[in-house]
């Protein structure tokens, strides 16, 4: 009975001496890691309508607040941060979450509906909307998206 133990033991031995113990790679195909561009990362300084800037699938836009008409604006702008860029779109949605005003006044989520405001050709580059919330002088975050010239396209900003 002890020679067949040891027996055993010895052919466990071999078997993950043949294997690698584990050392050997998974047989398949290669899945790279993409590795974070540089360039891809970047800072936006001031929109030229004094707005927030940001990447808006392959375009930029810039979010603006008119606190006195209750209004927001989001304009598609081209790659140089400042031409504006018209698109095929009907509408965007503009998500913002809660945040306070100075004195710490909570202002609720928004999700506000932002039509054309110059469209011409079918095409328009500033796209605006309205809610009670915007008339609150806050730093607001959140999200656009919709569909640029039939693409979903979605960017995220914060002031």
């Amino acid at each position: 009975m002890k020679s067949a133990k040891l027996m055993a033991v010895g052919f466990l031995i071999a078997a993950l001496t043949a294997t690698g113990c584990g050392d050997k790679k998974p047989d398949g195909p290669k899945v790279e890691e993409k590795k974070p561009d540089p360039a891809d990362s970047h800072e936006h300084g001031a929109g030229p309508h004094g707005g927030v800037l940001f990447d808006f699938g392959k375009h930029h836009g810039e979010f603006t607040v008119d606190h006195d008409k209750k209004e927001c604006a989001v304009y598609v702008l081209g790659g140089d941060e400042k031409t504006p860029r018209p698109v095929a779109a009907d509408e965007f949605t503009l998500t913002t979450k809660e945040t306070k005003t100075k004195d710490g006044k909570v202002v609720p989520p928004m999700t506000i509906k932002l039509l054309p405001a110059d469209a011409k050709d079918g095409k328009a580059a500033k796209f605006a909307g309205t809610d009670p919330g915007l008339g609150n002088v806050a730093e607001f975050e959140g999200a656009v998206s919709g569909k640029i010239d039939g693409k979903p396209s979605k960017g995220e900003f914060k002031e």
